[in-house]
């Protein structure tokens, strides 16, 4: 299956705790943070739930 690149390109203070609570599942804890996940339809609803943080890299 094919890969997907994700990095926090904002800051998770102000954001609701269910937010910051998927990024630490999708492995991101600090800004510019880049992480790599089978591309699956669990993982891109996450990156859906927390959009406005994060950008898909290519």
């Amino acid at each position: 299956m094919a890969t997907i690149k994700i990095k926090q390109v904002k800051s998770r203070i102000g954001a609701p705790i269910d937010q910051r609570r998927t990024l630490d599942s999708l492995g991101l804890k600090k800004m510019n943070a880049v992480v790599a996940h089978e591309d699956t339809p669990s993982v891109r609803g996450m990156i859906q739930k927390v959009h406005h943080l994060v950008r898909i890299v290519e």
